[in-house]
């Protein structure tokens, strides 16, 4: 069985993909050919963003969003603790520093509650209920802006979180690797922070045959700054250097093969509503594990379908269970930031952020893909009370 199945995918497709790339084998125009500009289009559109920006990664996605705002030494970002590490890594990769505040225990996804108390902690120059990196007790820099990660597939909850960051001036990146086609009050992901960003590696909803992401914005001069900062800060050509940038381009292949799969994206984001659908059905009638929530004007792209057991202990039995079955699982994510030894200068010790301590030592992911059948998904579900 598949976690994810990209060969079932690639076989509905497998024509059009070889039309597009053997277009971009006619054309020869490997680097920044026309396939970029298309696949920006169409998915600006889709999204309802004024812009969208080609890049070579989702992690490069973030990078050049924080480059836009001018991040660098003495600057503090704010994010979630409970995401792969790139969110944060982009951070500390421009010399600033990355300020964690915990999660909410039923959508995973950055608490606003938490958020504020950590941008009045750093105010303030610390509290003693909130953790503050040590090096920020010592020099006390103002936030300068927030990034949000719409974890497993569904958006963090902008309506606060853009709410909290204009009241104290500070800008929203929407991390929304895991999240494109999913919708927040009727909004698409990736139109709902200053710059959002998502990721295009193999495993995302939308994916292509190696790494790739963009970022999106409905600000010109942002849109313009970062197609500059994309390719080695180039002004009016490419021997003209107007800032430091970095090589962070898409390529035209990769543009080409997401362009087919796009074609198919809308029929595959219902596919996995129903896939969803139908595990919440049996782990909800059953009660043997939490199942996710979404809430009731949102709609998630359902990048993983993770579930919460009692504990670690009753955790490793299942995943040992389904391993029994055949039933391939997997941890999204076991450690969280704080504790990564990456991040040990910042000074968090264990329990600084309880929740998602406490998630991080119970979650695991079920398969979740368009074409997985009811069948295998009885099997999964039946394996889990045997």
């Amino acid at each position: 069985m598949q976690f994810i199945d990209l060969p079932t995918q690639q076989k509905k497709i497998r024509s059009k993909i070889e039309d597009n790339i053997r277009a971009v084998l006619d054309h020869g125009q490997y680097i920044m050919g026309p396939e970029i500009g298309a696949l920006e289009t169409r998915l600006a559109d889709y999204v309802g963003a004024g812009h969208a920006i080609g890049c070579a990664s989702g992690t490069d996605a973030l990078l050049l969003a924080l480059m836009a705002y001018d991040v660098g030494p003495g600057d503090a970002i704010i994010t979630t603790p409970f995401t792969f590490i790139a969110t944060a890594e982009v951070i500390s990769l421009l010399g600033a520093t990355p300020v964690f505040a915990d999660i909410d225990p039923k959508t995973y996804n950055i608490d606003p509650i938490r958020l504020e108390k950590t941008i009045m902690a750093l105010i303030s120059e610390g509290s003693p209920d909130i953790p503050i990196p040590q090096p920020l007790i010592m020099n006390a820099p103002k936030p300068k802006g927030i990034i949000a990660v719409d974890l497993f597939g569904l958006p963090a909850d902008y309506d606060r979180i853009n709410a909290i960051a204009a009241e104290h001036g500070l800008f929203v990146i929407e991390d929304a690797a895991q999240s494109f086609g999913a919708v927040y009050r009727g909004k698409r992901s990736c139109s709902l922070g200053n710059i959002s960003c998502t990721s295009f590696f193999p495993a995302k909803p939308l994916g292509g045959y190696g790494d790739g992401g963009m970022c999106f914005t409905n600000d010109s001069g942002l849109d313009e700054i970062m197609r500059s900062l994309r390719v080695h800060g180039q002004g009016r050509d490419k021997y003209d250097n107007v800032r430091i940038g970095i090589n962070g381009r898409l390529d035209t292949l990769q543009a080409a093969i997401l362009l087919a799969k796009f074609d198919i994206f809308d029929e595959e984001i219902a596919l996995r509503q129903e896939v969803a659908g139908l595990y919440n059905r049996y782990f909800e009638a059953t009660g043997v594990l939490t199942a996710p929530y979404v809430p009731s004007d949102c709609q998630s792209a359902w990048a993983q379908y993770s579930l919460l057991s009692k504990d670690s202990q009753s955790r490793t039995m299942y995943q040992e269970k389904l391993k029994k079955e055949g039933v391939p699982t997997a941890i999204y994510y076991p450690k969280p930031l704080h504790l990564q030894e990456a991040f040990a200068h910042l000074g968090y010790k264990q329990g600084a952020f309880p929740v998602t301590e406490d998630c991080a030592s119970r979650i695991f992911s079920l398969p979740m893909h368009p074409y997985l059948t009811t069948k295998d998904q009885e099997r999964i579900c039946k394996a889990c009370i045997s």
